[in-house]
């Protein structure tokens, strides 16, 4: 089978992540698919973005949550990456974007992609984040059996997250094929650390992260995930475990991976998936080597 290419947060190497023109860039390059992140807005809105505040990633500070659809619109989410935005992919105010409002984006173009849709845990609004991104997908024709979406069924959905107990939610409705468990080694001296200093919401996000190893891995061997999403060090770090999952027929979606040697690996054990932040260019260089 050949490899995949998802493109990370859109073509983050090109533009800002998980914006409007990220995700246009990485269709027009010819991803074969495209990752994002989501949460809910203070109005109940399911967004594209990764971090649980947009600190990092635009002109102000606070909670995603804490924040309505339309003030996270006035927010500029472009300027940290000092790149020009082409007209065609939308102005400062539109590269914000809701999970519909992606999934209105590939339909128009009518090709097809897959979507994978990471939900991103803790959330403050709990399963209520599940429940909106299915809302959402159903919206756009999603079947929670095949994972097709969009108009002509083009749209191949997957849900992906760190947090266990978000899958075992999803599965009760969705297929565990279209389930993917993410995974990452976390020493946990460092979550201690991050209490210590007061850094309380990182550290939620980082236990989170830690628990998805010994948890996913129990979700993965009991079934419930047809995908596993380890880091590309966790792979290099357990290689004979993941061997063991691909011989048993289960698909690897593995992040964040941008060096062609990593890829070459990858490709070498069996990995059919590869998610990396310039999928084009790392093609085009698997292609050339």
């Amino acid at each position: 089978m050949d490899t995949l290419f998802y493109a990370h947060r859109g073509s983050s190497h090109r533009y800002a992540e998980n914006t409007r023109a990220a995700y246009l860039q990485a269709m027009d390059e010819g991803a074969d698919g495209i990752e994002c992140d989501v949460h809910l807005s203070r109005d109940g809105v399911v967004v594209c973005h990764h971090d649980p505040t947009v600190d990092r990633t635009s002109d102000t500070t606070g909670e995603v949550a804490g924040y309505s659809l339309g003030e996270l619109r006035s927010m500029d989410f472009s300027s940290y990456l000092p790149v020009a935005v082409p007209a065609e992919y939308g102005a400062e105010n539109e590269q914000l974007l809701s999970l519909g409002e992606l999934l209105e984006l590939i339909d128009e173009r009518g090709i097809g992609i897959g979507l994978a849709v990471e939900l991103k845990h803790p959330s403050p609004f709990g399963h209520l984040l599940e429940e909106e991104t299915l809302k959402v997908l159903a919206a756009f024709g999603f079947d929670p059996q095949t994972g097709k979406a969009g108009r002509k069924g083009q749209i191949q959905v997957t849900l992906m997250s760190f947090e266990p107990d978000c899958l075992r939610f999803l599965s009760r409705t969705v297929n565990r094929a279209q389930l993917c468990q993410l995974m990452t080694e976390i020493d946990p001296q460092y979550v201690t650390e991050l209490m210590a200093g007061g850094q309380t919401g990182r550290a939620a996000v980082y236990e989170v992260m830690r628990r998805s190893v010994a948890e996913g891995i129990e979700l993965i061997d009991a079934g419930g995930a047809g995908i596993i999403g380890p880091g590309i060090a966790w792979v290099r770090a357990n290689e004979p475990l993941v061997h063991e999952w691909l011989e048993r027929g289960l698909t690897a979606r593995i992040w964040t991976v941008d060096r062609p040697a990593d890829a070459q690996y990858l490709i070498n054990m069996g990995v059919t998936q590869i998610t990396s932040n310039r999928p084009a260019e790392l093609r085009q260089e698997l292609e050339q080597s």
